[in-house]
């Protein structure tokens, strides 16, 4: 029976590489990837220059690495975010010299046909996946949240500054999947898995800048729940996912954060432990207890003393009235979004509008599904002068923002989900 052990992580997270001086298995814009010259430096490029197909307007926090944010006004919108204001987090250049996948691609779809997928492991029988096979098989639909694991970073550097690019709330958007249902598919491949397998364990075609360097690998608990809704997306918003955003294909688990989501999908594998991965093991993990800066590093992480950045934290944001914007006196218009991990539903939204002393129920619609944005509304009359609004969510478990959001700060800079407050001015 095949194992997976330490070593064999490793050599497979050279895989990836290696898949890439294969001809025929290579989208055509990873295949150009290696022969394009790099990007001009800039202390401050635009976005499509960086990304061809996004927008303008969009907050480019990493040139070299395409790290960019959505502006408020943006993402506010749409119900359904586009592709092209979309924000974009990408951890390695494909070919480990600097020059990575979106300098030369277009946000317009790549598909490959030749692509396919590894599921192994400790599994008797390891079977082969083409995206072509998975094509044909029944789509079924998934409105989630994408959201980065580091979305309001920046809120922690009032307490100290963390590494990592300083997001405010424009890290997420609201997306339509589409693809094959992961479980049933793994279980009709009759692979056999072994009795001691607890992980499903991912592994995409991106590569570490450094040789030898820890690779994207992502494990998941297979008593999760939220992997029976998980899927091997083929479409994003109703067509092929660009290659940005993880096309051909991307696994998608509805109420994970993004890093969670891997993109570009070459294996899966059973396995009984996590993956040793220093990404898995010591990025993006959270404290389970209360930490202070200078007092721990991501270094003092262990599986004893932490756990990965999974499922989301409730959360929720308000859309208007924007920081520092005047309205007119009178009637006004709150309004906003809230999600959670989609595991229990969101029961309660509240605003309040005297600094957490009083609150007041909103009204929300969760029509687009317990892992999608819940919107929410509420009008209130208020008077001339400035105003401050804070909103908070519940979900059928109590799980709660806290009021004082640095309570949770962490070394990485993650999960943020203090309660929103918006300064704002009535005329």
């Amino acid at each position: 029976m095949q194992t997976v052990d330490r070593r064999a992580f490793l050599k497979l997270a050279g895989m990836a590489g290696a898949a890439l001086s294969q001809p025929g298995l290579v989208p055509r814009a990873f295949a150009q990837a290696a022969a394009a010259p790099p990007a001009p430096a800039s202390s401050t490029p635009a976005a499509p220059s960086i990304i061809s197909g996004m927008s303008p307007q969009m907050i480019v926090h990493n040139a070299k690495l395409g790290v960019m944010e959505t502006p408020l006004p943006l993402l506010r919108e749409q119900r359904t975010t586009p592709k092209g204001i979309l924000y974009t987090r990408q951890h390695f250049p494909v070919d480990g010299e600097g020059r990575w996948v979106a300098t030369i691609a277009p946000m317009d779809p790549t598909v490959t046909q030749e692509w396919t997928i590894l599921v192994s492991g400790l599994v008797q029988r390891p079977k082969t996946l083409r995206v072509t096979d998975l094509a044909r098989m029944p789509q079924v639909k998934r409105r989630s949240v994408m959201q980065c694991a580091g979305n309001g970073r920046s809120y922690y550097w009032a307490k100290a500054k963390t590494p990592g690019s300083g997001w405010k709330h424009g890290g997420m958007g609201n997306l339509e999947w589409e693809g094959v249902p992961l479980m049933p598919l793994l279980k009709s491949l009759d692979l056999s898995p072994d009795q001691r397998v607890r992980y499903l364990t991912a592994n995409g075609r991106d590569e570490p800048a450094v040789s030898g360097g820890a690779d994207m690998i992502k494990s998941y608990k297979l008593t999760a729940p939220q992997l029976d809704d998980a899927i091997l997306a083929l479409k994003m918003n109703g067509e092929p996912i660009p290659t940005i955003h993880g096309g051909p294909v991307r696994l998608i688990i509805p109420g994970y954060y993004g890093n969670m989501n891997v993109k570009w999908l070459t294996d899966l594998m059973y396995t009984e432990d996590e993956t040793p991965s220093a990404i898995m093991q010591k990025t993006y993990r959270m404290p389970i207890f209360p930490v202070e800066p200078g007092k721990f590093t991501t270094q003092d992480l262990t599986q004893e003393n932490s756990t990965p950045t999974y499922g989301f934290a409730v959360m929720s944001v308000v859309f208007a009235p924007l920081a520092g914007q005047s309205v007119q006196r009178g009637n006004v218009d709150l309004s906003g979004v809230a999600w959670n991990d989609g595991v229990v539903p969101l029961t309660s939204v509240r605003v309040s509008l005297d600094q957490g002393r009083s609150w007041i129920e909103t009204e929300l619609d969760a029509s687009d599904g317990p892992y999608a944005w819940y919107h929410w509304q509420r009008r209130v009359r208020l008077d001339p002068g400035p105003h401050e609004v804070w909103v908070r969510a519940i979900d059928a478990w109590g799980r709660s923002q806290p009021i004082d959001g640095l309570a949770t700060w962490n070394p990485g800079g993650w999960d943020w989900h203090g309660v929103d407050r918006v300064p704002f001015q009535v005329g």
